[in-house]
């Protein structure tokens, strides 16, 4: 992610890190649903928490060779782990894994994304508010019009925004499934109570059907809500930079003590922020 455009709460849901992380646990959490069965003692569970580790370099070293990320990374921890290691990854398939903290990741990538969509919101509602008598002059094809508020304006925003957000907390819903499966999604070395075991620790559900893969209609569901609220709020900052033009001058960002606009013109205030987003 471009730090200058990323918030660094979501940034570090999505750095190699984070992502390790989320394949050591949910390899941990499947360990513990086995040993929970009696499929393999509790002893090397133990032994595995307490051991298991990883190193990003030696992960990317490892794949150098192997050419598949997971088999890299279940290297590298069995190289810290030592025997107890035979007990990991059983009945599964890379998919079970990858899938399931992509899940993890788009479900709190959501929650961080609704939180920011939320105090828009209300700062939207706000401002609305504040304007709702100021006059402004309406337009049509970028024509002149009829007479109405920016508080009006400002409203037709905030509506946009709260059905935004509702897509989102569906989309969200929507994305957060896992799975457990194995090879083709038919259980055949996995029992179905270590799928709902792992996802109910990591706050999904289990995928009601799924082959090697989580279906990817909810991925496409997830990301085509974010290209519309992304148009949206190209919309909300493409308005403002319009109204911002000299020759109009109906609206104007926050020029804050000490900002410049140009390096070689001082009188220039532009709309940097509404151009960036």
């Amino acid at each position: 992610m471009i730090p200058r455009y990323s918030l660094p709460e979501l940034a570090k849901i999505w750095e190699p890190e984070n992502k390790f992380n989320v394949w050591l646990k949910i390899e941990i959490l499947v360990c513990e649903a086995l040993a929970k069965r009696r499929e393999i003692p509790a002893s090397a569970v133990v032994e595995i928490k307490k051991k298991a580790k990883f190193d990003i370099k030696r992960i990317d070293e490892i794949e150098k060779e192997v050419k598949h990320d997971v088999i890299a990374f279940l290297t590298c921890v069995s190289e810290n782990v030592g025997e107890a290691n035979r007990y990991m990854h059983l009945g599964l398939t890379s998919s079970d894994i990858l899938d399931t903290t992509l899940a993890v990741q788009l479900k709190d990538s959501a929650k961080l994304i609704l939180k920011e969509l939320r105090s828009f919101r209300d700062a939207v509602k706000e401002q609305a508010l504040l304007h709702k008598d100021v006059p402004t002059i309406g337009r049509s094809h970028g024509i002149h019009a009829e007479p109405l508020t920016f508080g009006l304006k400002l409203a037709v925003w905030y509506e946009e925004t709260c059905r935004n957000i509702e897509r989102l907390k569906r989309a969200q819903e929507r994305i957060a499934y896992g799975q457990i499966s194995g090879a083709v999604g038919t259980f055949s070395n996995v029992d179905p109570a270590v799928e709902e075991y792992v996802c109910k620790k990591l706050g999904l559900k289990p995928a009601p059907i799924s082959t090697q893969i989580v279906q990817r209609d909810r991925h496409a569901e997830f990301f085509t809500t974010l290209a519309i609220i992304a148009g949206s709020i190209d919309k909300f900052a493409t308005e403002i930079r319009h109204l911002q033009r000299t020759e109009v001058l109906e609206a104007e960002e926050f020029f804050s003590k000490g900002q410049k606009g140009s390096s070689a013109m001082p009188h220039k205030r532009n709309p940097i922020i509404s151009e960036q987003m």
